[in-house]
């Protein structure tokens, strides 16, 4: 992961200074943090109203559980909504949002007051008090950012499930949190045609027994099943609902959301987060990150709610900070290629916030798409979700950034909560496919086993100190919590990211992926043994054994491996065709194998253990390394030939 240097491809890029003059955050911010980091993020959460104020910046003494603004109340969606109305803004629109169909709305921030204390009395009145917990399957329409303010106003922890999981993933996230209440829609749009959605909920929430009512949201006009008594029409119940609505404070760490993420054991993980820290330091990053001007900057995130960037950068940290966002409901290719740009003339946007798989997606359908469009308009661009590779990085800046627009390439996690890694736009001179430095007030570093790594060498990305917006543990495992993030590390007391990372001879970060077995499909982490078990679960499956690969346009492409039963017989093409449909039924499409092949046998060490790194190089096509210490290294010549 190394650049070069020439006249048309610099090593970096030094803000401008027209761009650095009026920049949001200066080099003072890194002094100011390194000087006194309590103080730092005290200053930061000082930016948010509290009801009560907070007594201590950190209580780090029960670690790794940490309490941030210990004593003081405040309410999220208050400082999302309430306030900009109550300080004179509330004509400004808030979200301008764009449906796939064409259809749009543009709503203002009284608007969407309104339409949050509607949801919060109708929520209160179906018997929800604060502390139940609230599932949310809905795709990208202004209700599935109503229906998680009106959770935090009311102190409900919302659990957000992306619109594309299926009925057996939504039972286990609904089962995990126990869920009181699940908001979903009849359908979604999906490149021109309605997608139905409220069955998959019906299917999972048969017989869940902590679910008392489901509330739908007539999207698509399709028709749906109904439980009389446990189905509701949102326009039934929550559109009749007094728009007034007073909202209460909660304490800092009453819990906000839980999150849930792939693991390696398979069993997703439920992420808690809390209020007060996390909302400063979502709040935080955006502003200075994104250099967000409230009176003049469109913003747009183009990730999905069901998804950590959508919580932190479409919900609560750009609404947090009085910003006018675009939302958009669809794919970047409906009705066709050119809809994105179409939608940055539309509205002016300024700031694009997306994911590298998009990037290079762009680039495979040609930069004649975007050369005609005006995208003069936007002065900052993003990436998020996975590292992003030079040529892509490049392309984005000269193609979609006129050659002038700053890129804010972005490391975090859903773990951590908000931005932790990434170039201050005004401050760094960006390198094309690096995350660069830790933001002010965070503490990461490369590190071997036991110390940081020198310059040029490669490590393990840990975070030092405790953060605001980190994770609080697993829901209801916190000895999972406490394994999986902190044993590696855990006579230094470090935070292992699971993530590889390498510096440069300037000490520059650049993050290199996952080290565990959980793979990164266009941002979404996907667990090997999650798509292990999906296969093997299939009748015709007696083993299985999962790799992520290198894949131009994902990042990693999902490749499997199995081996069929005694006496199953291969079909070829129809069966692999059938497998692939199993693990896009039991978790979702996003999970569905790149390649699948039938093989004899796996290559496994002598205790057992399949070898996937030496599949891995099966799978990217490379010379195989070690085989010794398999128990039949001719394993791969039947590999090969399968």
């Amino acid at each position: 992961m190394t650049d070069t240097v020439s006249p048309s491809h610099p090593v970096s890029y030094p803000p401008s200074p027209e761009f650095a003059a009026q920049a949001n955050a200066t080099a003072d911010l890194y002094a100011a943090a390194e000087k006194d980091s309590l103080a730092f993020w005290a200053e930061q959460a000082d930016r948010l109203h509290w009801e009560t104020p907070y007594q201590e910046v950190l209580d780090w003494s029960d670690a790794p559980v940490a309490k941030w603004f210990v004593g003081g109340t405040l309410n999220v969606a208050y400082n999302c909504v309430d306030r900009h109305v109550a300080d004179g803004r509330g004509d400004q629109v808030a979200i301008h949002w764009e449906g796939e169909p064409g259809d749009s709305r543009d709503i203002t921030y009284s608007e969407l007051l309104a339409d949050v204390s509607r949801a919060a009395n109708a929520f209160t009145a179906l018997g929800l008090v604060a502390g139940d917990r609230v599932a949310i399957y809905m795709p990208m329409i202004p209700e599935a950012i109503v229906s998680m303010l009106a959770c935090a106003r009311l102190g409900l922890t919302h659990g957000v499930i992306f619109a594309g999981f299926s009925s057996a993933a939504v039972r286990q996230r609904v089962d995990d949190a126990g869920a009181r209440l699940v908001i979903t829609t009849d359908g979604q749009w999906r490149r021109g045609k309605p997608a139905p959605l409220k069955a998959a909920v019906d299917e999972a929430v048969d017989g869940a027994e902590s679910v008392e009512h489901v509330l739908v949201v007539n999207r698509t006009g399709s028709d749906v099943d109904w439980v009389e008594g446990r189905d509701l029409w949102w326009h039934d119940t929550v559109t009749p609902a007094s728009p007034e609505h007073t909202a209460e404070a909660f304490d800092s760490e009453h819990p906000l959301f839980i999150l849930y993420t792939s693991g390696t054991t398979g069993k997703p993980k439920g992420i808690l987060h809390t209020s007060g820290g996390y909302l400063t330091q979502a709040s935080y990053t955006h502003y200075n990150v994104f250099d967000l001007k409230r009176d003049t900057d469109v913003y747009w995130c183009t990730a999905d709610i069901g998804w950590i960037t959508g919580h932190s950068y479409i919900v609560y940290g750009p609404l947090s900070n009085g910003a006018t966002q675009v939302v958009y409901e669809g794919t970047p290719n409906s009705p066709d290629e050119h809809r994105h740009w179409n939608i940055v003339e539309k509205y002016g946007v300024t700031i694009y916030y997306t994911a590298p798989t998009l990037v290079r997606t762009f680039m495979k359908w040609g930069r004649q798409i975007p050369d005609a469009h005006d995208l003069s308009t936007i002065r900052l661009l993003g990436s998020v979700g996975e590292p992003i590779n030079p040529e892509a990085w490049r392309w984005y800046r000269e193609v979609i950034g006129g050659n002038s627009a700053p890129i804010v390439d972005t490391w975090w996690q859903t773990e951590t909560g908000a931005i932790m890694i990434s170039p201050l736009p005004g401050v760094t001179a960006t390198k094309p496919g690096s995350a660069q430095t830790p933001l002010p007030g965070i503490a990461a570093r490369v590190v071997d086993e036991t110390k940081p790594v020198e310059l040029g060498e490669s490590g393990f990305l840990v975070i030092e100190k405790p953060w605001p917006s980190m994770l609080r543990g697993i829901w209801g495992d916190m000895d999972r919590y406490r394994d999986t993030y902190w044993s590696h590390f855990a006579e230094q007391g470090w935070y292992f990211a699971g993530d590889g990372a390498r510096l440069d001879e300037d000490g520059d970060l650049w993050v290199l992926g996952r080290v565990d077995d959980v793979m990164n499909v266009s941002g979404h982490r996907i667990s090997t043994s999650e798509v292990e078990s999906a296969l093997v679960g299939h009748p015709a499956v007696a083993e299985a054994a999962v790799v992520g690969a290198s894949d131009e346009t994902t990042g990693q492409g999902i490749v499997a491996f199995v081996i069929l039963r005694e006496g199953v017989e291969n079909t070829g093409e129809a069966l692999i065709k059938e497998l692939k449909a199993q693990v896009a039924t039991d978790i979702s499409p996003i999970a569905r194998p790149r390649d699948l092949k039938i093989v004899p046998e796996l290559p496994k060490t002598r205790s057992g253990k399949i070898m996937r790194r030496l599949l891995r190089d099966v799978a990217e096509g490379r010379d195989l390394g070690d085989t010794s210490s398999l128990v039949d290294p001719k394993v791969f010549e039947a590999i090969r030939g399968s």
